[in-house]
């Protein structure tokens, strides 16, 4: 059985059955056989089941954000905004699918009688193994486009997530999807292993660097179509003709919001030397008034790290930040009393040397690096395995633009932070990932094309 424990208290709110090697199997034969029927139906009435979907999701927004703070621990004000944003991107998909299922003619020649075009096919059944993060955001990222191109979804929520897992099928089923063709698997990490023993069209993630690469080994081994997206350890510059107070508070929204728990945090920040004192008092101070506490209260802006082993990992960070000469301004330990609260901690004189600087947090800590100039900047932004985001803020666009054209990230962003949007490819370099979500080429991650020679 799986054991649904509330971060915030530490007390078992459910358990699940888990699916078995042969329950997988036999989800994955239904969806084969369903899929074909799915993909067959016109991709008007597939619009209109996800269309349904998204009007149920905002209706029950309410319950559904206090089932995703039961489970993960993000304050429910939180979690209630992540349902409701998750509609544009439902809306993006569901706009752009038919342009991008539109067969396109290449050639068409009169004399020799030759036409040239191009079709898209669905994959067929892909596996989707999600985050318990932002698992609104993350699955419909994935299931939304993957159903839309006619697809079948084997979804794996995080065993941290399951309850919003299920609950994210039920709106599936009630708005017209198959059981058969978007069914849930429940479980962790052995139930993942054999979804990718089944010969999927594609498998898609969301994780961990770690986890990430058995999958890539596994996945290689089917030819299937492969989806990464990985961790990060997302770099601010501050330059010297900014706010300072403004962009301090932002930065610090960036660091700390979802308590740090997420992939496109800013981690890492790099200050330029001349406002470098004035920026840590702000920043500091800013930090200081996050409110701490119940994820149920609405006023709550830090709640739990949902993973308890993260806290020991945070607390090694901090250990090794202060022993290599960083100064410790704020929090630094786990809170008393039950729950999986870990203090709002800045780190000021940071060098690249320190882990918190190196390796990902994912918890509400920061590093704060002094720089000389943009071209210091530049270098230690890039000094990374990572490559998920990079921000630079500044009061001239052209100095931004020129830093960021050299950021060896995939999301580049010019005084702002923490920030997803649906219109664009959302991508990892490096260690960050493979493959993309989001954008038009988040569609076209879920069809394959055929190519037509027609003599006539």
């Amino acid at each position: 059985m799986l054991k649904v424990v509330n971060p915030a208290t530490e007390e078992v709110i459910g358990e699940l059955e888990e699916d078995s090697a042969e329950s997988v199997v036999s989800k994955f034969k239904e969806a084969s056989c369903a899929q074909k029927a799915w993909a067959r139906r016109p991709v008007q009435e597939r619009m209109e089941c996800l269309r349904r979907f998204n009007g149920l999701l905002q209706e029950r927004r309410g319950e559904l954000a206090e089932v995703l703070t039961s489970e993960v621990g993000k304050p429910v004000k939180q979690a209630a905004g992540e349902i409701a944003a998750v509609g544009a991107r439902v809306e993006f998909f569901i706009e752009h699918i038919e342009s991008v299922l539109e067969p396109r003619l290449v050639l068409e020649e009169a004399a020799g009688g030759m036409t040239e075009k191009v079709s898209f096919a669905p994959l067929g059944v892909v596996g989707n193994i999600s985050a318990w993060n932002f698992p609104y955001f993350v699955g419909a990222n994935v299931f939304v486009p993957a159903l839309l191109a006619g697809n079948a979804v084997l979804y794996k929520p995080s065993e941290f997530a399951t309850l919003t897992g299920l609950a994210i099928a039920e709106l599936l089923y009630e708005a017209g999807v198959p059981k058969e063709v978007f069914a849930v698997l429940v479980g962790g990490g052995e139930v993942g292993k054999v979804l990718l023993e089944q010969p999927l069209g594609g498998m898609f993630f969301t994780g961990s660097h770690a986890t990430g690469v058995k999958i890539a080994e596994a996945a290689s081994r089917k030819m299937m179509r492969l989806q990464l997206e990985l961790g990060g350890k997302d770099p601010a510059y501050i330059a010297d003709d900014v706010d300072v107070a403004s962009v301090a508070a932002g930065v610090a929204d960036g660091a700390f919001y979802n308590a740090g728990q997420s992939c496109c945090s800013v981690e890492r920040i790099y200050v330029h030397e001349s406002i470098y004192e004035e920026f840590v008092e702000h920043f500091v101070s800013t930090v200081k008034g996050f409110r701490m506490g119940d994820p149920m209260n609405e006023t709550t802006y830090l709640g739990p790290l949902t993973r308890a082993p993260q806290l020991e990992v945070l607390e090694a960070q901090v250990a090794d930040a202060c022993g290599k000469g960083a100064r410790l301004l704020a929090g630094g330990k786990a809170a008393e009393g039950p729950g999986n609260y870990f203090e709002p901690t800045v780190l000021a004189d940071t060098t690249d040397a320190m882990e918190v600087m190196r390796e990902e947090s994912f918890g509400p800590i920061i590093g704060l690096q002094k720089v000389a100039d943009d071209a210091e900047a530049l270098a230690c932004m890039n000094n990374s395995r990572y490559g998920l985001t990079a921000s630079v803020f500044t009061a001239s666009r052209e100095r931004a633009e020129a830093m960021l054209q050299e950021l060896e990230a995939g999301s580049a962003y010019w005084n702002c932070c923490d920030r997803v949007s649906p219109n664009l490819p959302w991508t990892g370099w490096k260690d960050s990932g493979v493959g993309s979500t989001l954008g038009l080429e988040g569609i076209r991650a879920f069809v394959q094309p055929k190519a037509w020679h027609l003599r006539g």
